[in-house]
C-alpha cells in the first residue's frame, strides 16, 4: 500500500514540475503530492512539497503550512510545528486551514488550543458548508474530551446535516 502512495506521490511532483495551467493550482499539485509522501511514510519527502506548495502560492485549499506543521509534530518536532502555527495564526486563516490546525492539535495532545482553533474557523465558514459541518463535529469531539457542556454551536450540529 505505501508503494500505491509513493508511486502517487512521484507522479503527482511531476505533474508539478510539468504543470502550467490548469483547474487547480501547482500549489495544491503539491498538497496531494506532500499528503500520498506522508501515506507513503516519507514525511521529510511530504515537508519538501509541503515547503514547495508554500514557495509557489497560489489557493491549495488550506494552507500548506498546516500541513509543515502536522508534519513536524509527526516527526516530533513540536517546537518547531508550534512555531509554524503561530506564523499561520497571524495571518488571514481559511476555514479550511482552521479545520487542519485544529485536528492537527487536537491528534497531538492539545485540546485547548484545539478548540479556539475550531471556534476560529467556525467565523468565517459558510454555514451549512462541509467545511462549516466538519468544524462543528471536530469542535464538537473536542468539546466532549474537555469535559466541556454543550453549547449554542454544538447545537448546530443537528442542522448542519
Amino acid at each position: 500500500m505505501a508503494d500505491d502512495h509513493e508511486n502517487l506521490a512521484r507522479r503527482l511532483e511531476e505533474l508539478a514540475e510539468a504543470y502550467v495551467s490548469g483547474d487547480i493550482s501547482r500549489a495544491a499539485v503539491l498538497v496531494l503530492a506532500a499528503e500520498e509522501w506522508r501515506q507513503a511514510g516519507k514525511p521529510v519527502r511530504a515537508l519538501r512539497c509541503f515547503q514547495l506548495a508554500v514557495d509557489e502560492g497560489g489557493d491549495a485549499g488550506a494552507d500548506p503550512r498546516a500541513g509543515i506543521a502536522d508534519t513536524l509534530f509527526e516527526l516530533e518536532q513540536p517546537d518547531e510545528a508550534r512555531k509554524v502555527i503561530e506564523e499561520i495564526r497571524t495571518g488571514g486563516v481559511s476555514p479550511a486551514t482552521a479545520l487542519t490546525v485544529a485536528e492537527t492539535l487536537a491528534a497531538y495532545g492539545e485540546p485547548q488550543e484545539a478548540h479556539a482553533w475550531a471556534t476560529r474557523g467556525l467565523g468565517d465558514a459558510v454555514p451549512g458548508g462541509a467545511e462549516h459541518a466538519a468544524l462543528l463535529r471536530v469542535r464538537y469531539r473536542i468539546r466532549v474530551d474537555l469535559g466541556l457542556p454543550e453549547d449554542e454551536l454544538d447545537a448546530l450540529l443537528d442542522t448542519s446535516h
